[in-house]
């Protein structure tokens, strides 16, 4: 047998048609750069929106894999077809009388040179590509790729040096066919119909067929042997069937020259061996990580939202210090995973609020999920808080007092008395359930959700007060998450004054575009010397809503209350709506009437001043807001006095809401514990970020990424740039680069 392959490897090394043929296989490098540099131009086209959105390049190869698999092919074709077709084949024969050694004995020296070459070329084919894209390769995309991706990106190594060695196997399948085939031309046209044809038709099927026959194309196999994508196959059992791929082909060839006699054992043996390779690796890469969904998806009975999203019902206990108690339901939606790629797991959208709807919130985004469900179903759920779980009354929870800003302990204590009144209102139609609305119960109630999908672990996305219940669940199940996103989300614990000192940025901003804009109601004023005359004036004697009670006027801390939403959510610009809004509401506030904050306030709330709604107190109160006494809050009144000279005031409304609740909190602030975690992605706008950095800085390796723009809940708002690094964050389970940033686009 030595001397056999002895004999083999100077065949193939002294063709010089060998060596002619492998210098063809520089074509491939040229289609990688020749496409990729195509590419840079459209790119160089788009809008930014429409950068975004471009399909990235991958590693480059895929562009001219084809050319190259055909070349090494044909190099093992001729390995023995070129015998044929001079007649040679006799006198091998004569010298290895065994016609399966004869074949076998080629295996080595084609492997050997393939492998060194296909390594060269699959390097230099990834070098080309991105070379020709230039700068440009880095430029990150919504679905969380680059458009060029270097041998640093997380498995491009792997990807580009399982390819030069998917370059020696597909030089063996050659082989196999030219020796079944025993015709160059003959070899020629079923290796075209494999490389070629078949992924070609393979594109053509409608998803998801598509998805499910390109991954079993030889040119799909590399990245999903190295895991990143490409396919539906798990490492594994693209690897099994690369390698059964190389079996049935040399299988195919030892059986057409084999004796007669011997032909049908070589081919059980060969058939045999390729199904083993190939599905044994694919049943036990495949199997599912976790157990079955429990969960009957169907058609949700609200008919506005998304017709792709799926309903089902999960039970939970209403007291979870009592699991086996009563129970309510809860509403899960499920947006399915959509992409051709193998499915990594779920990502659990958790809604803002307290209280608001995740299925509503996801309906309105679902085109911000659209690139994350390539990889991810995405789920998320119609919370306990959420308002309109009929059992209790809707409009006693949107109602709730008009806070004041009390001066005295006796007026204080009556912001208690009116708060606990209304909150005993609405809290005697079921106690035990407005006792349990706390942030942490949302949390125990994310689990059960995720046992009844089956999942090990989920990933998150956390939106604005969604946060509380995503730190509560990080800490009572730490080994459950495998990745987490806080988008805007509220710290617990950092001082409230600290946070609104971007709000007093915000105010310079808007004062800048009045001095500005001519759209502006105070353009030409000193915007700052208005805005604090009125507030003076308006502490002193509250300003009238027309149309409305005396009891409806507005006091400086309404207005500022009032105001607040405009400064961290202007608009688009250069209109700025709700700049232009705002600057009108002040202008005739100054002037005696406070109906212009009425008008923007009373669609939404049903009323002429934001209330403190006992829906969002159950929630707030139990989690901890509020103080411990009137020193307490005036402590914190001074310092805000102090630090917000725009603001202040604006950082105690939500805390006076809790004062005099009917019961003690039962989920205080906490933050994120230091070990047991993953590193965490904190995002937010010029307004929140320092919120989400806050939460995640406790947690090793965690970075918070800044949209240098106004904005809140920015994934779903469809901010590009955050999404794609969020994308990528959860794909990848890699944080970017302390200090990154996102511009405005």
């Amino acid at each position: 047998m030595i001397d056999a392959i002895a004999s083999e490897w100077l065949k193939l090394r002294s063709l010089r048609s060998n060596l002619y043929l492998l210098a063809c296989s520089v074509a491939a490098v040229l289609a990688c750069a020749g496409i990729a540099f195509m590419i840079g131009r459209g790119f160089d086209n788009q809008t930014a929106d429409e950068r975004m959105a471009f399909a990235g390049n991958g590693d480059g190869l895929g562009n001219g894999i084809a050319v190259a698999y055909l070349v090494f092919a044909l190099l093992g074709a001729l390995t023995i077809t070129s015998e044929y077709g001079t007649r040679m084949i006799q006198a091998s024969l004569t010298a290895v009388p065994r016609r399966q050694v004869l074949l076998l004995a080629k295996v080595p020296g084609l492997a050997a040179v393939a492998l060194v070459a296909g390594q060269v070329l699959a390097f230099a084919m990834h070098a080309a590509s991105m070379a020709a894209l230039g700068d440009r390769a880095g430029q990150l995309l919504r679905d969380g790729a680059t458009l060029g991706t270097p041998l640093s990106e997380p498995g491009v190594l792997a990807s580009v040096i399982v390819a030069g060695l998917s370059m020696a196997a597909v030089a063996l399948i050659g082989l196999g066919v030219g020796a079944a085939v025993r015709s160059t031309a003959g070899a020629l046209v079923v290796l075209a119909v494999l490389i070629v044809v078949l992924p070609t038709v393979a594109k053509t099927l409608p998803m998801p067929l598509r998805a499910q026959a390109g991954s079993y194309m030889i040119e799909n196999l590399p990245a999903q042997i190295a895991g990143v994508g490409g396919g539906i196959l798990p490492p594994a059992a693209a690897a099994g069937l690369l390698i059964g791929y190389v079996i049935a082909a040399l299988t195919a060839g030892a059986t057409v020259i084999a004796l007669t006699g011997r032909r049908v054992r070589v081919l059980a043996l060969g058939v045999a061996a390729t199904v083993l390779v190939s599905a044994v690796p694919a049943a036990a890469a495949g199997a599912p990580a976790s157990g079955r969904s429990t969960l009957a998806w169907a058609d949700c009975a609200d008919e506005t939202l998304v017709g792709e999203m799926r309903c089902a019902s999960v039970k939970v206990p209403v007291d979870w210090a009592k699991p086996s108690g009563r129970k309510i339901d809860l509403t899960v939606g499920l947006l399915p995973a959509t992409g051709a790629q193998r499915r990594i797991g779920t990502v659990f959208a958790v809604p803002g609020g307290p209280g608001g709807s995740g299925l509503e919130d996801m309906s309105k985004a679902a085109g911000s999920y659209g690139e994350l469900r390539e990889r991810f179903d995405v789920v998320s759920v119609e919370p306990r808080n959420t308002i309109d779980k009929g059992v209790l009354s809707i409009d006693c929870l949107l109602s709730g007092p008009w806070i004041v800003w009390p001066d005295s302990p006796a007026e204080y204590a009556e912001v208690g008395r009116r708060n606990r009144a209304a909150a005993e209102r609405c809290r005697a139609a079921d106690p035990e359930f407005f006792d349990n609305m706390d942030s942490a119960s949302v949390a125990r109630d994310m689990e059960a959700i995720r046992i009844a999908l089956g999942e090990e672990k989920l990933s998150f996305i956390a939106t604005s007060y969604g946060g509380r219940p995503a730190i509560g669940y990080s800490r009572l199940f730490p080994g459950r998450v495998r990745a987490m996103v806080f988008d805007g989300a509220g710290s617990p614990t950092k001082d409230r004054t600290q946070s609104w000192l971007t709000f007093e940025e915000s105010f310079a901003r808007f004062t800048a575009w009045c001095a500005k804009s001519t759209t502006c109601a105070l353009h030409g004023q000193d915007v700052n010397k208005v805005w604090r005359e009125l507030i003076a004036r308006a502490d002193r004697l509250p300003v009238p809503v027309r149309g409305e009670s005396r009891r409806a006027a507005y006091s400086g801390f309404d207005i500022k209350h009032a105001a607040g939403p405009s400064f961290k959510q202007p608009g688009a610009e250069p209109e700025f709506p709700r700049w232009k809004e705002l600057a009108d509401a002040i202008k005739r506030a100054a002037g005696g009437d406070a109906s212009g904050f009425a008008d923007y306030v009373r669609p939404v709330m049903k009323s002429p001043k934001v209330p403190s709604t006992v829906g969002m107190n159950m929630t707030h109160c139990l989690d901890g807001k509020g103080y411990r006494d009137y020193r307490d809050y005036q402590k914190k009144r001074r310092e805000g006095e102090r630090l917000l000279p725009t603001m202040a005031g604006s950082e105690l409304w939500h805390d006076l809401g809790c004062v005099g609740w009917p019961t003690p909190a039962t989920n205080p602030p906490t933050s994120l514990p230091a070990q047991g975690l993953p590193p965490y992605l904190g995002v937010g706008s010029w307004t929140d970020a320092d919120e989400s950095e806050d939460i995640v800085r406790r947690v090793p390796g965690s970075v918070t990424v800044q949209y240098q723009w106004h904005g809140h809940g920015l994934y779903n708002a469809g901010v590009s740039c955050i999404i794609s690094q969020v994308n990528r964050y959860l794909i990848s389970l890699r944080v970017p680069a302390p200090g990154t940033v996102c511009p405005k686009t």
